[in-house]
């Protein structure tokens, strides 16, 4: 078995407009070697990932096309290692892997390498994890080849489950030896999970910084903004407003206050009211800029429901109430009557029972009734869930209650203020059920 030469991955800089203008009879033509037709077609992978998303199309008619060539070639065609690399990456690259079971089937000269076959094999199959030891051999083995890159970024998907410090090596050598590459931007993404998973935050941080500068245009940029604002989220405190703001440095206006209202929204539900605060102030400036084509409703709204938990509760009640419903989404009018019914409750005093009589011994020592203060009903909340559609996304955990700048707490949990101490804490642990109160939803962006 013969692999292709060293630097063999590096592919001509056609024009995709050049490529879409080729006639398809070009394509169809048979005696067209298949790794010419690949180099084509990876680079309109490349082109899409760095912006050019009209080359959509023309990537799945060369994907269909080179998959009849690789078919209808004689089988000879493959002792050249160039052709029999190309079947394998077209296979990595979102090819059919039925093709490669019928070429491997006909291969009686041994032009693939039947350890690798087997490891896309079993991969496509979703059985990765029995080849994770063979693709691990096999990574360095095919470094500097057509295959390497592919195989890293496939040996890092392998691992990660069971071993994620691991996959980040793998991932960081696809990226590395495919630089402005599609492999390069899944590995990016990959990693940002990856580091995520074992808590390398300035890791993540620093992935994020890569993607955002050289695949902000991509189709999969949604998945980085979902990423990236899960990473803010959680980590909030090690990463820093000027940590947000340099990552979000090179997209354009609308984009930047897209994930500021992400954020926002994302903090508000975790009850994170200093980042929930600080997202919509930069989303509200950033509608600004927009020339009124952005949503300044929203960044209002975020704010809003992140004061709810706050002293401020009375003038957070009536900013919701100056929000029109008629400007928001279904999902952020279900947001917005959620915390405005905790904000209200949260201002009602606690309801008390009429004390209880009991006989003189049970009374204590002072001869004096109890009082009972009415527990809040768990039959409430789950109407109240089920009354509010919501988006299907992961509970966060309750805002905590900051006792000493509320109104009670000077008097004690057991002074006068003690039930509505009680109460209150009660109602404003209930900001991080927002989420919950609009599970049913499922319509996140």
């Amino acid at each position: 078995m013969t692999r292709s030469p060293k630097g063999s991955i590096f592919r001509f800089t056609l024009s995709a407009a050049v490529i879409a203008a080729w006639p398809a009879a070009a394509w169809a033509d048979s005696s067209l070697s298949p790794y010419k037709m690949l180099r084509s077609l990876q680079f309109m992978q490349d082109s899409v990932v760095l912006g050019d998303h009209s080359a959509g199309d023309m990537q799945r008619f060369m994907l269909e096309t080179i998959d009849n060539r690789l078919r209808s070639a004689d089988a000879e065609i493959f002792s050249e290692p160039r052709n029999a690399d190309a079947a394998l990456v077209y296979t990595m690259s979102g090819g059919n892997p039925a093709t490669l079971s019928y070429l491997v089937a006909r291969d009686v000269d041994g032009n693939f390498d039947a350890r690798v076959v087997n490891v896309l094999q079993k991969y496509f199959d979703g059985r990765g994890m029995q080849v994770a030891k063979t693709i691990g051999d096999l990574v360095p083995e095919y470094r500097h080849t057509a295959l390497g890159p592919y195989l890293a970024l496939i040996a890092g998907n392998i691992t990660f489950p069971t071993d994620a410090r691991t996959a980040l090596g793998f991932f960081d050598e696809a990226r590395l030896s495919a630089p402005g590459t599609i492999i390069e931007e899944a590995a990016l993404r990959r990693s940002i999970v990856a580091s995520m998973g074992v808590s390398e935050v300035e890791k993540a941080l620093s992935y994020s910084r890569h993607y955002a500068r050289r695949f902000v245009h991509s189709p999969y940029s949604n998945q980085f903004a979902d990423l990236f604002v899960e990473l803010v989220v959680k980590h909030y405190g090690v990463i820093t407003e000027n940590d947000i703001v340099d990552v979000l440095e090179p997209m354009d206006t609308a984009r930047r206050q897209e994930i500021y209202l992400r954020i926002a929204r994302a903090a508000t539900l975790r009850g994170n009211q200093e980042l929930a605060r600080l997202s919509a102030t930069e989303a509200q400036r950033l509608a600004g800029l927009l020339d009124g084509n952005g949503q300044p409703v929203l960044p209002t709204l975020y704010e809003s429901v992140a004061s709810v938990s706050s002293s401020d509760v009375v003038s957070a009640i009536d900013r919701l109430s100056a929000v029109s419903e008629g400007t928001l989404s279904e999902r952020d009018r279900a947001l917005r009557n959620a915390a405005r019914s905790i904000a209200e409750q949260i201002l009602q005093p606690p309801v008390l029972d009429e004390p209880i009589k009991v006989d003189e011994p049970r009374a204590g020592a002072t001869g004096q009734a109890l009082v009972a203060p009415r527990p809040q009903s768990p039959m409430q909340m789950e109407d109240e869930q089920q009354s509010v559609s919501a988006p299907s996304v992961p509970e966060p955990a309750p805002a905590e209650a900051n006792a000493d700048t509320q109104p009670g707490a000077a008097d004690g949990a057991t002074g006068e203020g003690g039930p509505v101490l009680d109460f209150v804490k009660q109602s404003r642990g209930r900001l991080g059920e927002i989420d919950a109160l609009l599970e049913e939803e499922g319509n996140i962006k």
